[in-house]
């Protein structure tokens, strides 16, 4: 999926886009170069554990952690657990982000990503907060960054691909595209309740509470942070 069009073309340089992915891509490679049980340590070492954040928020004990949980809300964003898991991540970053951080400037954006993470992981770990499956991906912040777009783009046309029987390439407008993915993620995330080993984080599966949630603190976020303001202004600031 691609947009085609929008009322605003990035104006600044998006660098911390760029930096995002940069970083992503590099720590993909690290855990490339990882034996499995390495990787696997790496994971539970930086990855959310819902329930050592449990643990933590309760004041228990920290088990084998050399800093406080809380710090994986944010680390734990820039792991993934696989090659379609990250490429799948860096291209909707890629395609989403550049016109968010033009509209909120380098460092709001950056601010704004890395919160809207924290908060989707927060939301995922209020469903599972017994698990101890790992949790990582960039998935909520990007998210965020998503429902920012539907509110300040929502008529870019995004040019997306229909599998019937072969694919069907479709210009949809922003808000019918990244909406229907909204819904699409908040259905799972409600089929996903009671039943753990099929659908959500347990098993490693996808965390589709972080996805909905991101969206949705992306979405209020971004007007807080000036999502609607004069991208001219951000650039002069930022």
């Amino acid at each position: 999926m691609f947009p085609i069009s929008d009322d605003n073309p990035t104006r600044i340089k998006p660098y911390v886009t760029y930096g995002l992915i940069a970083v992503n891509i590099l720590v993909f490679a690290y855990e490339l170069s990882l034996t499995p049980p390495q990787l696997e340590n790496f994971f539970y070492t930086w990855a959310v554990i819902p329930q050592e954040l449990s643990r933590h928020f309760s004041g228990g004990e920290l088990g084998y952690q050399p800093f406080p949980e809380w710090i994986t809300l944010f680390t734990s964003q820039f792991l993934h657990g696989g090659f379609l898991h990250v490429a799948g991540n860096m291209l909707f970053l890629w395609i989403f982000g550049n016109n968010v951080e033009d509209r909120l400037g380098h460092v709001k954006f950056l601010i704004f990503y890395l919160t809207c993470g924290a908060l989707a992981a927060l939301s995922q770990w209020y469903f599972s907060s017994n698990s101890t499956i790992p949790s990582l991906g960039a998935s909520g912040a990007i998210a965020g960054v998503m429902g920012a777009y539907i509110l300040r783009f929502p008529k870019a046309s995004v040019l997306t691909l229909i599998p019937l029987g072969i694919l069907i390439p479709v210009r949809l407008p922003a808000y019918a595209y990244l909406g229907i993915w909204f819904l699409q993620q908040a259905l799972y995330g409600i089929a996903s309740l009671g039943v753990p080993a099929n659908i959500g984080m347990e098993r490693g599966g996808v965390a589709y509470w972080a996805h909905a949630g991101g969206f949705l603190f992306g979405a209020v976020l971004g007007p807080l942070l000036g999502l609607f303001s004069d991208s001219s202004e951000a650039e002069k600031t930022y």
